[in-house]
């Protein structure tokens, strides 16, 4: 996908908006390491999709595919404690519409100029050299 990593102000925001989404997550996670004796395959494999996408936002390394992967687990958490109680990813709906809110805007977004994504994928300077016709 094309991104600009923007930097200053708006680089600025996307980073304060890539820390909230690990934030959510963290917090996610740390609830659900707490309550761990309703775990099956199910909620283990949610919890650790959580985890590294999480870490992988909070670096901003491959950003956007590792927000769509909470959103996918986020919303897979959803539909599982619907149909079988046991596999919530954060505390509330609430909680887990917000999240599920913030990791599609940084999708769309991108990383921003402050992340691993611009260090290896970000602008590059182009040099044409110039042409040796004689005219």
């Amino acid at each position: 996908m094309f991104s600009t990593f923007p930097d200053g102000v708006p680089g600025l925001g996307l980073v304060i908006l890539r820390f909230v989404l690990a934030g959510v997550l963290a917090i996610g996670i740390l609830a659900s390491l707490r309550d761990r004796h309703d775990w099956n395959i199910v909620t283990a494999t949610f919890v650790i999709l959580v985890f590294i996408s999480g870490l992988f936002i909070v670096t901003g390394y491959r950003t956007r595919l590792a927000a769509i992967a909470a959103m996918v687990a986020i919303v897979g958490g959803l539909i599982v404690v619907t149909s079988t109680h046991g596999c919530e990813i954060l505390d509330t709906r609430k909680t887990e519409v917000l999240g599920i809110m913030i990791a599609l805007a940084v999708a769309c977004l991108g990383p921003g100029a402050f992340s691993l994504d611009s260090r290896l994928f970000g602008r590059r300077e182009i040099v044409i050299p110039k042409s040796s016709q004689n005219n």
